[in-house]
């Protein structure tokens, strides 16, 4: 196992410590899709790109998908 290995495993030991954690708190999780280390977009479907998922891990939607649901929010919400 290397370290980008360790890394992924620590990462998602701590992803799945803070989902329980907010189970338990009752809050609505958006869990991504994930196969082989490779995030999909929970609205298109399509890979998340590493850089996005560099910048902001907790990314569950590909850059364009989250613009549409933040506009979305912002005319109903």
């Amino acid at each position: 196992m290397d370290d980008i290995d360790r890394a992924q495993r620590q990462e998602q030991m701590s992803r799945d410590i803070a989902i329980d954690a907010a189970k338990r708190r009752g809050v609505e999780i958006e869990q991504p899709d994930e196969e082989d280390g490779v995030r999909y977009c929970l609205d298109c479907g399509l890979e998340i790109p590493v850089q996005r998922l560099q910048a902001r891990p907790e990314s569950v939607r590909c850059v364009e998908c989250k613009n549409i649901k933040d506009e979305k929010g912002k005319r109903f919400g």
